[in-house]
Order: structure tokens, then C-alpha cells, then sequence
């Protein structure tokens, strides 16, 4: 019998309590043992060994994977550590705060022959996966513009370190790799990007709202999220040449994981019917699409896979490093008002 894939974590707030740790431990053949945090007791009740430092998870030589589930600006010192330390490593999105720092740590994954890849749980959605299958049957016919939007209502500054002035932080950090993922997905690389990021709220120290133009030919493709919309725009709006998708929202599996759902569950990941969205055909007929089942296990059964058998990483971290280098490209449109060629 094959022994199972021993995994720590470093960090265990709402990504590494709520999101890894529950998703690793719904997978045979992994074991999450140890975790890295403050939240010593947190981490106990969960049954699990909480390490002294991170250097004293790194040195253990029983495990194997290192999943960093930490703030933004700690994703490259820890990764790099990790991969130096022989680990094979699951970093949250962002992978890192730069581009220099994504290729550093891509390059290393390389020398050191460990796997590296990047938490863009996003592409198993039920409602992304849904949209995909509709494109990718030509339900739609050519897609001309294409909008995703992640909106929250919180005027009140929320505390922690996503709003804090610090590298990383701020919402086109933390939301922006999901949807600029998603969209690159779906379209591949843009020939030009334009950006409008702001700081909506009083008081606030980074940006709360953005809004990115991709520009693919005469194809359109709209990203944005805001901190300061109380009726929600359509999670996804798709509008081709046969037709339109629209899909109001959130994916269920956040909501579930946070109510202590175990991802094993009857009906883990299965959308209400009253969110289902709606395909609108050319000839005005209109016609509810029940979404797919969210699936955000299937990262971590790729991740077992990927170390045992060599089997392609769930997230190419050369697909997280290209949508790093989009959101600064995007900071750098806004700052200068006008669209900015995408080289590759």
C-alpha cells in the first residue's frame, strides 16, 4: 500500500483553515499533519501538530508537500524556502508580488525537480465550469464580449492585511488573479489591457475597485470587482454570435467550506436551482442552465497525482506568473490613462 503524501501548512486563517485544510484532508492518499500559525489552539482542535517556525516545518524530513497559505507579500521567502528545503509546494494566488519573484521561484521548481503550483481553485467552479462547457460546444457561437464581475458590499473596512498598504494587498491582488486566470483560460493571452483602479471608501489605504479591458481583436473581455455594491452585476455575462449566458451568483463551495461542510458531502458544490443562469439564443428563446458541480477537490487530486506519478500540475505556475504580469500591467495603465499593448 502506497504511504499517503504527508502535507504542512503555513498559515491558518480563512485560506489555510477553511479552504487547504479541509480539501486535503478530503483526499485519499493525502495527510495534512502539521500547520505554522499564531492560531495554536485553532490548529489543535483541528487535530493538528502546530510546528514552532516555519523552519522547523521545512527541516522535517517526513514532509513532503508545503502548502503556503500565509499573506501575500510572504508567498516568495516561504516558497523559495520550501523548494530549497526539497518540499513540493502549493502556494495561494497570488504566487508572488512581482514577476521577478514568479520566475525565481519557477526557475528553482525546475532545478530542484519539486512540483510548484498555484491555488487558482477558481477554474472549478460550477458556474466558470459551466460557462466553459456552453464555449466550448459553440452554444454561444464566437464570443465577442465577455464580462466577469466579483462584487462585495462592505463599506466598512474590514481588518487584516489584504487592506493594508503592504506588498500585495489590495483587491485587484486578491481577486484579480481568479478572474484574470479564468479569462485567460478561456482566451488566451490579450493583445492590450486598459485598467481603472481606485480607492473607493474613506479611509481605505489600497485599491477597493477595478475595472480591466482586455482587448482580443474586436472581442471584448471585461474584469472588475468593487467593494461598494449592494445588488451584485452577473457573476458572468458571455455574449457570442448565437447567443448570451448570464450567471448571477457566487459559487457555492466557499459558503459550504465555511459552514464546516466536508467536501465529501452529498451536495457539496451543487448550485441552488434559483442561481442557475440563463441562456438567451439568438431567436429570443430563453432556457435555464443548471450548473455544473463545483469541483474544488480536483486541484488537490492533481497535486497527489502530480508527485506521485509525474502527472501535470493542476496550475502551470507559468499561468499564475502571466496573470501576475497582467495585474502590473494593469497598475501601470491606470497610473498612466491609457490602453498598454500586452507583449507576451
Amino acid at each position: 500500500m502506497t504511504a499517503p503524501i504527508s502535507a504542512g501548512m503555513i498559515g491558518f486563517g480563512l485560506a489555510g483553515a477553511v479552504f487547504h485544510a479541509q480539501l486535503i484532508r478530503a483526499i485519499p492518499g493525502l495527510r495534512l499533519t502539521h500547520v505554522c500559525t499564531s492560531r495554536t489552539a485553532e490548529a489543535q482542535q483541528a487535530g493538528l501538530a502546530v510546528a514552532e517556525s516555519a523552519d522547523t516545518m521545512l527541516a522535517d524530513p517526513g514532509i513532503d508537500l508545503v502548502v503556503i497559505a500565509s499573506p501575500n507579500h510572504t508567498h516568495f521567502p516561504l516558497a523559495r524556502a520550501a523548494l530549497m528545503a526539497g518540499k513540493h509546494v502549493v502556494v495561494d494566488k497570488p504566487i508572488a508580488v512581482t514577476i521577478e519573484e514568479a520566475d525565481e521561484l519557477i526557475a528553482l521548481a525546475r532545478t530542484r525537480q519539486r512540483l510548484l503550483t498555484v491555488f487558482h481553485n477558481r477554474r472549478w467552479d460550477g458556474d466558470f465550469l459551466t460557462l466553459r462547457h456552453l464555449i466550448d460546444e459553440g452554444q454561444l457561437g464566437e464570443i465577442m464580449l465577455y464580462e466577469a464581475w466579483w462584487d462585495r458590499f462592505r463599506p466598512t473596512i474590514k481588518q487584516g492585511w489584504r487592506e493594508t498598504a503592504t506588498p500585495g494587498g489590495g483587491l485587484l491582488n486578491d481577486l484579480g488573479p481568479h478572474l484574470i486566470d479564468q479569462a485567460i483560460s478561456l482566451f488566451g493571452w490579450p493583445e492590450a489591457i486598459s485598467a481603472d483602479i481606485a480607492a473607493q471608501r474613506q479611509g481605505v489605504c489600497v485599491d477597493d475597485y477595478f475595472a480591466l479591458t482586455l482587448y482580443y481583436g474586436e472581442k471584448r473581455v471585461r474584469l472588475g470587482a468593487s467593494t461598494l455594491v449592494a445588488h451584485p452585476r452577473p457573476r458572468f455575462a458571455a455574449h457570442g454570435m448565437r447567443g448570451s449566458f448570464i450567471k448571477h451568483g457566487l459559487d457555492p463551495q466557499e459558503a459550504q467550506l465555511r459552514a464546516g461542510m466536508p467536501p465529501t458531502a452529498d451536495g457539496f458544490g451543487v448550485d441552488a436551482p434559483e442561481h442557475y443562469g440563463t441562456l438567451h439564443s439568438a431567436d429570443g428563446q430563453a432556457v435555464v442552465i443548471p450548473t455544473e458541480t463545483g469541483r474544488w477537490v480536483t486541484f488537490y487530486e492533481a497535486v497527489r497525482d502530480a508527485i506521485r506519478s509525474g502527472a501535470p500540475a493542476p496550475v502551470d505556475p507559468a499561468d499564475a506568473r502571466a496573470g501576475l504580469a497582467l495585474i502590473e500591467l494593469a497598475r501601470r495603465s491606470a497610473r498612466e490613462g491609457r490602453r498598454l499593448a500586452a507583449d507576451a
